[in-house]
């Protein structure tokens, strides 16, 4: 299962439909994104294309239509979690937009409180992402945002982190879903909506 541009009043294809409106007027948040996310060959390191989102941050237009899509379409939402890093910057505002918390999802060592860890393979070693014990109530209905949806790894450590604490994970809503790494396929129980596919 999964959600695109289609679940805001667009077309079928994946990441490929138009978004909420924003001043009344329709967006088709796709080519926001296509227009404003830039691509940076070779970095951080040589082979890999980093998607650099800070055209479509400065842009306040672009910026609020993909926070207004990403928000889109839940049904109830008690809270909003943001992977870090980049997912903090969008899952901030969508929590505003619903009116509802905000939960950071921080790497290893960031949080000053008691915390919960979720430990997560990488192609070599691993990495850890964690929260606040007390960040998620048993039964609140949690939706995750990142900015890109890669290999998944991250996305699904969280999820795990998220029901850990007895919480429910309504969806991950991410701008971009880089379909090539098979991300997806490592979410098979969890709801995802991406923006833009490629």
């Amino acid at each position: 299962m999964y959600g695109t541009g289609a679940d805001l009043g667009g077309s079928a294809a994946p990441g490929g439909g138009r978004g909420t409106s924003v001043g009344g007027s329709p967006v088709d948040i796709a080519a926001v994104l296509r227009r404003l996310v830039r691509d940076v060959p070779d970095y951080p390191q040589p082979g890999v294309v980093f998607k650099d989102i800070t055209p479509l941050l400065a842009d306040a237009a672009g910026f609020a239509a993909a926070v207004a899509a990403l928000a889109a379409g839940h049904e109830r939402v008690d809270k909003v979690a943001g992977i870090e890093a980049r997912g903090f910057i969008l899952a901030a505002p969508v929590a505003c937009t619903l009116g509802v918390g905000f939960v950071p999802v921080r790497k290893l060592g960031k949080l000053p409180g008691p915390t919960i860890a979720e430990t997560y393979a990488l192609e070599y070693g691993t990495a850890t992402v964690e929260v606040h014990a007390d960040a998620f109530k048993p039964g609140e209905r949690v939706l995750m945002i990142d900015d890109v949806l890669a290999t998944g790894g991250t996305a699904a450590a969280t999820a795990r982190l998220i029901r850990r604490s007895g919480a429910e994970v309504v969806s991950l809503g991410v701008l971009i879903e880089l379909g090539f790494l098979g991300g997806r396929a490592r979410l098979p129980d969890l709801h995802i909506r991406s923006l833009l596919s490629l």
